[in-house]
């Protein structure tokens, strides 16, 4: 696989590209709104589970997908499995316990920022001023949206904000470790095994959840939106918008799931939501946006 950086001046970006980065926006955006409703009806644990059994199921339809690994990278699947799929998909839906749609949507979107983080953790590799400046903006932005939100009229705790802060470490550190497989077998299968051991991970928590929960119509119909659309479609589409638009430009969708979240939030689940919060989703995009920009040459 080829280390030289990707000339995006050769990429096209016209209506198609914007077309599937307004489906990753909508898509993921509302995920937190459907996490939201699952827990009005399922327990916690049961939200992992089904959202990785349905996202199998989507995954399984798309036959670029169905390619089997070496076994030499089955412990890098099981591990990536429970630190991009199991933890992170059991830890959302008990902050949500706590903390609105709308707030769980803007910390969310700090996730480029903390990858940047991580990753030059992992490479050891000190980012550009100009990006550790786009890092310092970002977390900023994460830090007035989490003060403004715990207690008052939110009802958010520092419980709920902690989690949702570990779950994205916890993507940003699957991101890193997920890059081997990814090289070695594309997005697709790569995508497939880590949510099959996903899976396998939140097995016996969904099990147990079971007795705890009441399958309405609403809670089935939000955990398929979760897996099937939301895993499983929507990495699908992203795969395509990289490949159309290169990784810089196919994360414009990902910047704007927070708004996505907040007007979801707002307008459907009535989210009481401070100034200074929405101040710091604004901050939170600047900083991701500018850290999605490439390093320059050295």
């Amino acid at each position: 696989m080829s280390t030289q950086p990707i000339d995006e001046q050769h990429l096209t970006f016209g209506p198609p590209e914007w077309g599937l980065s307004l489906a990753v926006a909508i898509i993921w955006g509302s995920s937190f709104l459907w996490i939201a409703i699952a827990i009005d009806h399922v327990a916690s644990a049961v939200v992992p589970l089904a959202r990785c059994g349905f996202g199998v199921a989507a995954l399984l339809l798309f036959p670029a997908a169905r390619r089997r690994f070496r076994r030499e990278h089955l412990r890098l699947f099981v591990v990536t499995g429970l630190v991009w799929m199991a933890v992170p998909f059991l830890l959302y839906p008990i902050a949500e316990q706590t903390v609105n749609t709308s707030i769980t949507g803007m910390i969310n979107g700090g996730l480029p920022v903390m990858t940047t983080v991580v990753t030059a953790l992992f490479t050891r590799t000190l980012p550009s001023r100009r990006r550790m400046l786009a890092v310092t903006v970002g977390a900023s932005g994460i830090a007035m949206i989490s003060l403004a939100s715990v207690g008052g009229d939110t009802g958010a705790d520092a419980r709920g904000v902690l989690l949702l802060l570990v779950a994205l470490v916890c993507y940003a550190v699957a991101a890193n470790i997920a890059r081997p497989l990814q090289a070695a077998y594309g997005a697709l299968p790569t995508m497939l095994w880590i949510t099959v051991f996903g899976a396998v991970w939140s097995l016996p928590l969904g099990v147990a959840g079971f007795r705890d929960s009441d399958f309405t119509w609403s809670a089935l119909g939000a955990l398929f939106a979760l897996g099937f659309v939301g895993t499983g479609v929507a990495f699908a589409i992203y795969g395509v918008l990289l490949h159309r638009a290169g990784p810089v430009r196919g994360m414009i969708g990902i910047f704007f799931t927070p708004i996505v979240g907040l007007l979801l939030g707002v307008t459907i689940r009535d989210d009481e939501l401070h100034s200074i919060a929405i101040v710091g989703m604004l901050v939170v995009i600047v900083g991701a946006v500018l850290t999605s920009r490439p390093e320059p040459s050295r």
